[in-house]
């Protein structure tokens, strides 16, 4: 069955529980969550993703992999430890030049994670905005020769795009991210941060991202279609009750059953 996961963003270990207890009393039915590795924040994503598991069946942290090491193998073990799926992005450089980084790709931790510790499952990128979708597809290829599982999308704000990536993906297991966008200055930082893309006719009222997520919402079909909300500075329940309580079929109906690739 398809699921649905909520993306939490880590501002305190308080913040967080107060979060997770107020999603889980409204939308019990939700069982995945995944947290970002936010370098601002006091809480990296494994810490946060191993307070989100007292609430979540299912919590996947989020792993920079510019972080790691290879050659520090107790460093990846650790971020790892007591999960059975993690996100592997490539991550930013931080604004930060005191932090350490490393040359290594999201394919090379990809890989070293998959060799070391076959049993987890591993979730790669998709990015439909930072080159054309050829380039894409085979930078997807080399995630999954590397080891990748399944997928999760940077959110979609065009529907017509978020339907052409869906039939690109159609044979794999992909989380599809959507994010609400209420204001001229947060969809500058998506346009001009991220290069993405917006509808025509995208508004930035709070009805009217409701309104599109359900929409997005019955755009995906088949179990291997789940999504996932990213509700950045936004109340994450008032937003959630204008989708899920008149969604289509696959957000009610959304289980937390672990997806087969």
């Amino acid at each position: 069955m398809p699921a649905i996961s909520i993306e939490l963003v880590p501002r305190s270990a308080q913040l967080l529980e107060e979060e997770c207890l107020a999603v889980k009393a409204r939308f019990p039915v939700l069982e995945v969550a995944n947290v970002p590795d936010i370098l601002r924040m006091p809480l990296r994503s494994w810490e946060a993703c191993r307070i989100a598991k007292r609430y979540f069946r299912r919590a996947i942290p989020h792993l920079r992999a510019i972080d790691f090491c290879l050659a520090k193998a107790g460093d990846i073990e650790e971020a790892i430890g007591g999960f059975d799926e993690v996100l592997i992005i490539s991550g930013d450089t931080p604004r930060d030049f005191s932090r350490i980084t490393y040359p290594t790709t999201s394919v090379d931790l990809i890989a070293f994670v998959k060799r070391r510790f076959p049993h987890i499952r591993v979730y790669a990128g998709v990015d439909p905005y930072r080159r054309g979708p050829r380039a894409e597809l085979d930078y997807i290829k080399r995630k999954i020769e590397a080891g990748a599982d399944a997928f999760f999308t940077q959110p979609f704000f065009c529907l017509h795009l978020l339907e052409a990536y869906i039939s690109m993906l159609s044979g794999y297991d992909v989380f599809w991210g959507i994010s609400p966008v209420l204001s001229e200055k947060s969809r500058s930082y998506w346009e001009s941060t991220n290069q993405a893309i917006f509808a025509a006719d995208y508004q930035h009222t709070m009805e009217f991202n409701q309104r599109f997520a359900r929409d997005f919402l019955s755009r995906l079909s088949g179990p291997r279609a789940h999504a996932y909300f990213m509700p950045i500075r936004t109340n994450t329940v008032a937003y959630l009750e204008g989708i899920l309580e008149t969604a289509p079929n696959q957000a009610k109906q959304a289980t937390a059953a672990t997806p087969r690739s």
